[in-house]
């Protein structure tokens, strides 16, 4: 009986098996020692990059104004001290230059005969310049650029449209042209008609250089995608991050993506595959999906020539001209009186739209037949002064964007040696 007992007792003190223990030990190992009760979890910590991150985007002006200007004012001293560190490692370039830029100073400031074609050639290359980086300007930014087609492109081809079709001329005295248009003192034959594609060709130089200006903005992105995709590193870049987004979302089939995403995935999915002829269809159109294809292009190590090649004909061949014609189009003549005329129509505000438009162009166009050299004196209107403050507006929001974006830099610079 006493044995039986004990063998009952042995039972029921039986102990588990060992995998059920391992399991019981990796359990409580993993909630750190802790009894996980039913449906509720410990909450997982940020990682030390997203609390940089998180504070990386409260440096900005409006809200750490000292902080902010402290730091783009040290990033902007790193990237000089950077330049001129670069400038050292490569001499035999940087001796070159300098003996170019010195033959170049000396027949600048030697007079002679030749200063004649130096004051044509230094205004030429100014005046290409200057539109090479108004197109820079309007493609860096992910869209958030300076938009310099509607500020600046844009109404120099509407300037040159209504002054060529008042003048009925596009032998523009130059002086003061392409600075301020006057028309031709010699009245041309009433039986020259200005055509439609002699307006484009007036502006066609302006237009392709700044379309070959946008080209080179999407070099920087395409260089840093190739470079992170061949080192197999990952930088922090904002556009970066979001075409990563992008790439996973649209593998895992998300039904949060909006349509504007969806079109973006899409673009960069067909442009990946097709290679060249993808990236000059989508360069050739204007279009927000062309966003991210540099970084595309970078990412899935496309040959350099193919997408520069395929976006430079894009944007500065193909698109220009689509968007000249557009201009140049609303902007003639009989086009411009009808939309004035209609504007007429428009219930309570109609008239007063009207009005100072119409008296904005009547003074537009006396303006265009003072003698070359004479200044105009003109009273400003109201809208004028609108779209004064516009133009103003778009431009402060650029450089506050990029005087931002400098104080960010030196912050991940910062967060990156600790």
């Amino acid at each position: 009986m006493v044995t039986k007992a004990k063998k009952k007792g042995n039972k029921r003190s039986i102990s588990p098996p060992p995998a059920q223990k391992a399991k019981h030990i990796d359990s409580s190992v993993k909630n750190g020692g802790q009894k996980k009760s039913p449906g509720k979890g410990l909450k997982p910590s940020p990682s030390v990059n997203t609390l940089n991150r998180i504070e990386r985007d409260n440096i900005v002006l409006w809200k750490r104004p000292f902080t902010t200007t402290y730091y783009a004012l040290m990033e902007i001293f790193h990237l000089s001290f950077e330049f001129l560190q670069s400038l050292l490692h490569h001499k035999f370039i940087l001796f070159l230059l300098s003996v170019i830029s010195a033959s170049f100073y000396y027949a600048y400031i030697t007079p002679g005969s030749h200063q004649e074609f130096i004051i044509a050639a230094e205004k030429s290359l100014a005046w290409w310049s200057w539109w090479v980086l108004l197109g820079v300007l309007s493609s860096i930014g992910l869209g958030s650029g300076l938009h310099t087609f509607l500020i600046y492109l844009g109404p120099h081809i509407a300037a040159v449209t209504l002054a060529a079709y008042e003048c009925n001329s596009l032998d523009f005295p130059e002086p003061p042209y392409p600075e301020s248009i006057v028309c031709p003192s010699e009245k041309p034959s009433s039986k020259l008609i200005v055509g439609l594609w002699d307006i484009v060709s007036k502006v066609r130089v302006e237009s392709f250089l700044w379309g070959a200006g946008t080209a080179i903005g999407e070099l920087p992105p395409y260089f840093m995608a190739r470079a992170a995709r061949l080192s197999g590193n990952e930088p922090e870049d904002e556009e970066y991050q979001e075409f990563l987004e992008l790439m996973n979302s649209d593998k895992s089939k998300s039904k949060d993506m909006s349509l504007l995403d969806r079109g973006k995935a899409y673009a960069e999915k067909f442009i990946s595959k097709v290679g060249f002829p993808g990236i000059l269809l989508f360069a050739s159109i204007p279009n927000p999906l062309f966003d991210l294809a540099g970084i595309t292009c970078g990412h899935f190590l496309v040959p350099f020539w193919s997408f520069f090649g395929a976006t430079l004909i894009g944007k500065a061949l193909i698109k220009m001209h689509v968007q000249m014609l557009f201009v140049i189009i609303a902007f003639s003549e009989h086009h411009v009186d009808n939309v004035v005329n209609l504007l007429a129509q428009v219930p309570v505000v109609g008239e007063s739209i009207r009005q100072p438009i119409k008296e904005l162009l009547i003074r537009q166009k006396n303006s265009l037949h003072r003698a070359p050299g004479t200044h105009v004196e003109q009273e400003t209107t109201w809208l004028q002064s609108a779209l004064s403050l516009i133009v103003t507006s778009m431009i402060l929001i650029f450089l506050l964007s990029i005087f931002n974006s400098l104080a960010q830099r030196y912050h991940k610079r910062i967060c990156s040696k600790n």
